[in-house]
């Protein structure tokens, strides 16, 4: 992961989505282009389908973040160490179980959505 930004969403309406694992937000048209930057190891921008596996359109909130590393509040929603970028609060929705099962095998972290 390096420090080059993500993809700005090109608009802010239905189309907007968000990665599953990291909570980027980007439109379907963007991961399907070029993947989500934080997990690569999906490869969305390779196979369409998986932007539909990885990501959702259900999300709560959106966070600017423009120096990850030192921002408080990326650190609290613990994206204090992904790319520059547009994230989500919180998803409703749990990656599936074989994408869950690619993370650990990439030795990457995911925790899923909190129940209320």
């Amino acid at each position: 992961m390096g420090s080059d930004p993500a993809q700005i969403p090109t608009s802010f309406g239905h189309e907007l989505r968000a990665c599953l694992r990291c909570r980027l937000v980007k439109t379907y048209d963007q991961f399907r282009e070029s993947g989500c930057e934080n997990c690569p190891f999906f490869k969305m921008d390779e196979d369409n389908e998986r932007v539909v596996d990885c990501t959702t359109p259900n999300f709560t909130g959106i966070i600017s973040v423009m120096e990850p590393s030192r921002s408080w509040a990326a650190r609290w929603l613990r994206i204090g160490k992904f790319v520059p970028g547009c994230y989500t609060l919180a998803v409703s929705e749990a990656l599936p179980e074989d994408l869950q099962n690619l993370c650990e095998d990439e030795h990457v972290q995911y925790a899923p959505p909190k129940r209320i």
